[in-house]
């Protein structure tokens, strides 16, 4: 399958600007401001100045993307005024700006409360709130260049200090078990950019490495995060999705910048781990030929679920959160509450106007790619395994039905499930470290539920669990019935990913094996028994 590309419609606009002819070109994904932006260079005026259009009637039109288009014969006459702010209002910005940077660097300085938490939340809206009025003000009113300039700078550095200290924050809550588990970032950092796409290098990838990524046996620890943003890129472009949904490629980078920040830093769910289990979906993809059955639309519902589908997740499985009564638990009722607020995350992100992949979709696709995208998600609970594999057994008898909706719904949910916990089907130095991962999770966790007297479950108590005891009873009792089953749609997958869990699970009853034996007697002690003899 090669790249997919679609050619995006442009506007012609012609212009009179003082007796000289002008046209300008802009894309349905311009805004207002980008055109008046163009209008301005073209009349050679600063992005401040008042710009107005006219007509061959003398009636006003309307700057937006929506303007009728013109011929050259009959330009819009082109009005330009320039700013001309006073004194008094360049004092005034001044003192405002002033007054931010002086609260900002007061309240970062005593950040920490003697009891060591820090108040974020109570001081975040205000100062958002001042920096929205002055930003607002920056553009009305036409600031001097050097003095914007500085003003930007100064309000990145303010949003990253609020960026670092919230992170600090969490981490800080973290340690000093307060209850955070439950937590979920603000509403502000889930829909809101750290930082835009010109700080995120573009990456050329071999041929080597475009073929590479297709392979179940792809080496996912060998890349940087930006590294892998370019590769999840690549990924919807080459299956066709940019062109599919209309995708703007400046939105899609967007998009993944914003969930890469929505993966918080546990040691196993993590950005690491979300791209994983879309690399190994994308394989899956080219490995079963899946475009011969599913339609774009459910590719690109496949590949978006694993992106977001342990968004935010606080470290803490399910059980916790229900045991615990933390407040995730009682939104969602005890049902799936993880799952749910993966779900919540991602659509969050996608209310985004600079994040929406789907803007350019219509209702109803999108009424069916949101459907879609939280049945996956839920699906990856756990607890429903059992039951969808019941189905999708139920499903392949006498014959599977592609054309069937419930059926490939099944397939998909088995799909993402399949990838989810799929780390055992790479080569043993890849999977094996996702081990020692997870572990250090689950031990994080039964730390916790000892100190608070809820339940431990022995699969994840430092105390009984080692790897191979870990490891061995999930890959024959779950990844191996479940990866079996799936052959027998995709005869492939039994030699690529059944055979390799095989080769896993005799690797861990080996080390099993030799952790149980007894100790050799000392080399004192054998010469001791032939000297006995």
């Amino acid at each position: 399958m090669g790249n997919a590309s679609s050619i995006e419609p442009t506007k012609t606009i012609f212009l009179d600007i003082d007796g000289k002819k002008e046209k300008i070109m802009f894309s349905r994904h311009c805004g207002t401001r980008d055109i008046h932006d163009l209008i301005a260079h073209a009349a050679g005026v600063s992005r401040y100045a008042e710009i107005s259009l006219k007509d061959s009637t003398g009636a006003f039109v309307s700057l937006n993307p929506t303007m009728p288009i013109n011929t050259q014969s009959s330009p819009y006459k082109v009005t330009s005024k320039e700013p001309s702010p006073t004194t008094e209002s360049s004092n005034g910005d001044g003192e405002v700006f002033t007054q931010v940077l002086s609260q900002v660097a007061s309240q970062f300085n005593n950040q920490f409360s003697k009891e060591g938490v820090f108040k974020v939340e109570e001081i975040k809206t205000d100062i958002a709130t001042r920096l929205s009025a002055l930003e607002r003000k920056m553009e009305l009113e036409g600031l001097k260049a050097v003095e914007i300039e500085k003003c930007k700078r100064d309000i990145s550095d303010i949003k990253d200090q609020i960026w670092n200290a919230q992170k600090k924050f969490v981490d800080f809550n973290r340690l000093s078990n307060e209850t955070q588990a439950d937590s979920s970032l603000s509403d502000e950092r889930k829909i809101s950019l750290k930082r835009d796409v010109p700080s995120y290098p573009k990456y050329t990838l071999s041929q080597e490495t475009i073929e590479y990524l297709k392979q179940p046996t792809f080496d996912i620890w060998h890349w940087e995060p930006n590294e892998m943003l370019s590769l999840l890129e690549h990924m919807f472009h080459e299956l066709g999705l940019v062109a599919e949904f209309n995708i703007n490629p400046i939105t899609l980078k967007r998009f993944f910048l914003c969930v890469q920040e929505n993966y918080r830093n546990n040691p196993f769910h993590n950005f690491r781990h979300c791209f994983c289990v879309t690399q190994m979906m994308y394989g899956m993809i080219h490995l079963c030929h899946l475009w011969e059955v599913m339609t774009r639309e459910d590719l690109g519902i496949l590949m978006t679920a694993c992106v977001c589908h342990d968004l935010d997740h606080p470290g803490y499985n399910n059980t916790y959160q229900i045991n615990a009564r933390t407040e995730l638990a009682i939104r969602y009722n005890d049902i799936s509450p993880l799952e749910n607020h993966h779900c919540a995350v991602a659509f969050k992100i996608l209310s985004n106007p600079e994040c929406n992949i789907f803007a350019n979709v219509d209702k109803d696709t999108f009424k069916r790619i949101r459907a879609g995208i939280t049945m996956l998600i839920l699906a990856t609970d756990m607890a429903r395994h059992g039951e969808i594999m019941d189905n999708f057994k139920m499903k392949l008898e006498p014959e599977f039905d592609y054309k069937n909706k419930d059926s490939l719904d099944t397939l998909k949910m088995v799909l993402i499930k399949c990838c989810d916990i799929s780390n055992e089907v790479r080569p043993m130095e890849v999977s094996e470290p996702w081990v020692d991962c997870l572990l250090e999770e689950y031990f994080n966790q039964s730390d916790r539920e000892k100190m608070e007297g809820l339940p431990v479950a022995p699969f994840m108590d430092r105390d009984k669990v080692t790897k191979p005891t870990a490891q061995i009873g999930f890959i024959k009792f779950v990844l191996i019935p479940m990866f079996e089953t799936v052959a027998k749609l995709f005869p492939v997958i039994d030699s690529t990913m059944v055979e390799p869990l095989r080769i896993a699970r005799d690797r861990y009853e080996d080390m099993k094996e030799k952790n149980s034996m007894p100790p050799p007697p000392s080399q004192s002690n054998k010469k001791k028994t032939v000297t006995e003899k």
